[in-house]
């Protein structure tokens, strides 16, 4: 049998448990391989998952759904994709019964989007689909011969219902069109790094925290667990060793009850399983048994490695090491947490924690209360984003408009002048903004050189301003997004031109040259005083409309004469929806706002000759040339966006930005 070597894999969920596993072990073993990871960072996915592959070369991670048709085929093309291992889906059982439209848009429409991709694409060697035993249905009791892979398949909740039915699309691209597909099925896996909505890290953390571990029913519905790491294995054997057209189980013989289980987590912290365990209201349907065969993946040379005591224990220790992985997971340890989905049902609560175990106590009935919904007057929704923007005339401010348009967010421009104290309080009585962005701001009519003979008119926007928005915002509790400048540092010894050495967030400003720049550092300055504020250094902005004259490659693109030094650059189109998600998350602080690296006139107008004007032609001159057509001295500098880059891992280097969002969209097709 040969061994398939894939190039570029495209690992789908995989900030998820177990495709996090699968996808660390690819990067470590296998240095040869590009793995590209696209996760849309669903509440039980964790960034800190992938810790172990974030700093190696053949590793990258994009943030984004599959359900995005643009998005999937943009990365099949540019990342040239040869394999995809499609981990991503809804997988919560309780869940599906609260809220099965979601499993059916992910599970199946999610699927589809992706085998859709491959076929126009034509690239795809293997489409390796990751699904589920409990496609199967529920095993016989007595039965002592587990399903096999050619099993029928009878679902019996609605997220094996969604996974049976991706299958069957994977199986008719398969047919039809000829794709490469392979689909495994696979028993419970269990291990670090694992949401808690699941049964073992579940019954861990409450044994940690000394409550009770609710069982569903009687506790004797019977399950299969395989560790992480050995299930990471299968995967990497399917992967090189895989038949197209296959399916493989991933399964294991031993069986284990559910409260056995149980009774285990006890042992290892030495708790009375008699008072620990309570009884809960089981769930509308749970099959009593799921059994594999797993033969035909034995024969490929995989075998189960981890025993259940061992891979118990080290589940334990790494919990007990790292209990706050996953933040706040109250409403994911109770009995049945799809009653998160539904609005009112638990607001967290010591009242409400209280109630749900109320029926818990031995003297009881042993069954699950749950607490009555409230009225919608005491637990408010989150209310819905609205923006108050200040900058309506500028470039920045327009775009944001738009991007609120497009996403469907509510905006209104400030009216007031950011200097007139009252006006702004009047905008924010009548706009009543979840969030403030401050892109107004004086820059100079047409450059900066305007500044050096309007300092009072430049002093009066840019600081006094600036100030007055930040400690008004502070007052009625607001955030205020600011749109700064990063063209406040100069290359010096410590950072010189073309080490990659970048000034960073907290690095004193060291560029005097304009009185622009002198205004912008100075309330970058004063504004450390305001923890509301979250400050967005810009530099030389670049956009897809290349005949705005803001634009920086508009604006080089029609000199006589350019200098040719390599700076740090904001593109637009890439960062600015990237500031309203910090917003959203309530970034705070100094922020290099740029994209990774650096990039030359030079280059930029080689790119502008190569996708828009091959006849485009240009001349270079001395900083010594330029001085003499200019007022003031231009910054030029690399700031370091490690820090940016380390929120939003997706974002791209500065010449991967360029071509993608402004000279792609605007190449010119010769005839």
């Amino acid at each position: 049998m040969t061994s398939y070597k894939p190039k570029n894999i495209l690992l789908t969920g995989a900030a998820g448990f177990i495709a996090s596993h699968v996808a660390n072990r690819l990067v470590r073993n296998y240095p040869e391989y590009k793995i590209v990871v696209l996760d849309k960072l669903d509440y039980c996915s964790n960034l800190k998952n992938l810790n172990p592959s974030r700093s190696s070369s053949n590793f990258k991670f994009v943030k984004g759904d599959i359900g995005s048709v643009d998005l999937v085929n943009y990365l099949l093309i540019t990342e040239s994709i040869d394999t995809i291992m499609h981990f991503a889906a809804q997988t919560h059982v309780d869940n599906s019964f609260g809220n099965s439209f979601e499993f059916t848009k992910n599970n199946i429409y999610g699927t589809h989007v992706l085998l859709e991709a491959c076929k126009v694409t034509g690239q795809i060697r293997r489409f390796i689909h990751v699904s589920t035993d409990e496609v199967y249905g529920e095993t016989d009791e007595d039965a002592v011969v587990g399903n096999h892979e050619a099993s029928q398949l009878l679902p019996t909740n609605p997220y094996s219902a969604t996974k049976a039915g991706a299958e069957m699309l994977v199986m008719a691209y398969g047919r039809s069109y000829g794709l490469p597909v392979i689909t495994t099925r696979g028993n419970n896996v269990y291990g670090p790094n694992q949401f808690p909505e699941k049964l073992i890290p579940k019954f861990i953390l409450l044994a940690m925290r000394g409550q009770p571990l609710p069982i569903h029913g009687d506790g004797c519905n019977v399950r299969s667990y395989l560790y992480c790491e050995d299930v990471a294995e299968a995967f990497e054997v399917v992967l090189h060793k895989g038949e197209v057209g296959h399916v493989y189980n991933i399964g294991t013989k031993k069986e284990r009850r559910v409260i056995d289980v149980a009774k285990d987590i006890c042992k290892l912290f030495s708790l009375d399983s008699d008072k620990v365990i309570k009884f809960v209201e089981n769930r509308p349907f749970n099959d009593q048994r799921y059994f594999l065969d797993d033969q035909k993946l034995k024969n490929l040379g995989w075998s189960e490695r981890t025993i259940w005591e061992d891979g118990l224990k080290k589940t334990m220790e790494w919990y007990m090491n790292n209990p706050d992985w996953w933040g706040d997971v109250s409403g994911a340890l109770l009995p049945h947490p799809r009653m998160l989905m539904m609005p009112g049902m638990f607001d967290g609560s010591e009242e409400t924690k209280s109630l749900i175990f109320q029926s818990m106590d031995s003297n009881k009935q042993n069954k699950m209360l749950v607490p009555t919904p409230r009225s919608s007057t005491s637990s408010p929704k989150k209310p819905q984003l609205k923006f108050l923007i200040y900058g309506k005339t500028g470039w920045i401010g327009g775009l944001l408009g738009k991007l609120c348009e497009k996403q469907a967010i509510q905006y209104e421009y400030g009216r007031g002048r950011l200097e007139d104290r009252s006006q702004l309080i009047l905008d924010i009585q009548n706009v009543k903004p979840t969030h403030v962005f401050n892109a107004a701001g004086v820059t100079g009519r047409p450059n900066v050189d305007w500044c050096e003979s309007h300092k009072q008119e430049t002093i009066r926007t840019n600081v006094v301003g600036t100030l007055t928005l930040a400690n008004v915002c502070r007052e009625h509790d607001l955030l205020l997004m600011n749109y700064a400048t990063g063209c406040i540092f100069e290359y010096d010894a410590e950072h010189p031109e073309g080490s990659g050495i970048g000034f960073r967030e907290e690095d004193k400003p060291n560029f005097t040259g304009s009185f622009y720049s002198k205004t912008k550092a100075m309330v970058e300055e004063l504004l450390k005083e305001y923890e509301n504020v979250c400050t967005l250094r810009v530099r030389m902005p670049i956009s897809s409309d290349l005949s705005n004259p803001r634009n920086f490659i508009t604006k080089i693109s029609r000199y006589n004469k350019v200098v040719n030094i390599p700076n740090s650059m904001t593109i637009l189109d890439e960062l600015l929806p990237i500031s309203i998600e910090m917003a959203k998350r309530n970034c705070r602080g100094i922020w290099n706002f740029t994209n990774p690296g650096v990039v030359s006139h030079n280059e930029i107008l080689e790119m502008y000759k190569s996708y828009i004007d091959p006849s485009f032609k240009w001349t270079n001159f001395t900083l010594e040339e330029q001085a003499k057509v200019i007022v003031a001295p231009r910054s030029n500098n690399e700031l370091d966006a490690t820090k940016l880059k380390n929120e939003f891992l997706e974002l791209l280097s500065i010449k991967e930005s360029l071509i993608k969002y402004v000279f792609e969209p605007n190449k010119v097709i010769s005839k």
